[in-house]
């Protein structure tokens, strides 16, 4: 069999809109010396496959770098880590002193200050880069980089800053976009997929990506907390008829008393999304503080980008999410009220 990595590179070109300011990002980052790379409060599939992926391919290049997220990095999507990459996590010394001798810093999958959490009052706006895939807020952490909404995934962009010269980007890489893409885009079930994505894929699967062991490793393996927290919290879902409003609600109690993690919620929602008539799928979770984490999921024409903003949160039009200084009980009843609004048009994209 031929070696994949001796495949032509270029086959699914890169869009003109975007080329120029990837350029300007690669031609950053292999200029710099030390990178530090970050993205999102409870990093997700798209965000810590594309910081694996551009970790790996700066290894290659000679440029040393490092993964600070505001949030621990997933165990589940650790396996995507090259063994020459480095993560710090937040609140060490090794993370502090990784930002302040960094050349650069690449913020990957988000645009916007809360959504890093603590990193936004410590990362210097004037060494910082944006590769985002969501519509901007009105506040963005860095005035350059490239913020296109076309793409399924940031993973997508990835790809593109990855092959703009036609250089095989290591395996490592490949698997964190092909793993990005993934789960972005719900297994290319969602809205966001298009040609171009499968195409991509295509192209990853030509290089040596194995999509059964991908699968095996996302989806097909769960410990036991996952199995007894979806059995209680199944437990709490309520629907509305005729609002076509789903939602389910998890207690910090219910989430110490199982052991969960914050992965072990990733895709809670989805079961409320399902359901035969659901418009909006709602996920009320409960944090130590008391306060209330929204994650929101449409199946129609409600616009949940618009709604989670409503609330100081952000994200797509069929997902997002927001977090609210309150509990459930107090939280639920005034999401759920703008909610309806949207679902009987007052905020339809």
């Amino acid at each position: 069999m031929s070696d994949p990595r001796a495949l032509p590179v270029g086959t699914v070109p890169v869009p003109e809109h975007r080329a120029a300011d990837l350029r300007e990002v690669r031609e950053r980052l292999l200029g710099a010396k030390r990178v530090v790379l970050t993205t999102h409060l409870n990093a997700d599939g798209d965000g810590a496959g594309s910081e694996a992926a551009v970790a790996a391919w700066l290894a290659e290049q000679g440029v040393a770098s490092v993964i600070v997220n505001p949030t621990r990095f997933p165990l589940q999507f650790r396996f995507l880590l090259d063994p020459s990459t480095r993560v710090a996590d937040w609140g060490g010394m090794e993370a502090v002193q990784a930002i302040d001798n960094a050349d650069l810093l690449l913020v990957l999958d988000t645009s916007e200050p809360e959504r890093i959490g603590p990193l936004a009052s410590v990362l210097p706006r004037e060494r910082m880069l944006v590769v985002d895939h969501h519509p901007p807020g009105s506040k963005t952490v860095a005035d350059v980089g490239l913020l296109d909404p076309t793409a399924a995934a940031v993973g997508e962009l990835v790809y593109d800053l990855l092959s703009l010269d036609g250089d095989p980007p290591p395996q490592a890489s490949l698997l964190g976009i092909y793993v990005a893409l993934v789960t972005d885009t719900g297994s290319f079930r969602y809205s966001n997929t298009t040609a171009r994505t499968h195409a991509i894929a295509s192209d990853l699967l030509a290089r040596g990506i194995d999509p059964e062991a991908v699968y095996q490793r996302l989806f097909a393996t769960v410990p036991r907390r996952r199995i007894e927290l979806l059995r209680e919290v199944l437990g709490t879902l309520q629907t509305e008829r005729e609002s076509g409003l789903a939602w389910m609600v998890v207690s910090h109690a219910l989430i110490s008393r199982v052991g969960a993690s914050g992965e072990d919620l990733d895709n809670l929602i989805e079961h409320a999304r399902s359901l035969e008539g659901t418009e909006v799928a709602l996920l009320f979770r409960e944090t130590p503080e008391g306060h209330t984490k929204i994650s929101f999921r449409s199946n129609g024409a409600a616009d949940v980008n618009r709604l989670a903003r409503e609330f100081g949160g952000g994200g797509h039009v069929k997902a997002a999410g927001a977090l609210i200084p309150a509990r459930p009980a107090e939280a639920a009843p005034r999401v759920l009220a703008v909610a309806r609004a949207i679902i009987a048009g007052g905020l339809r994209r």
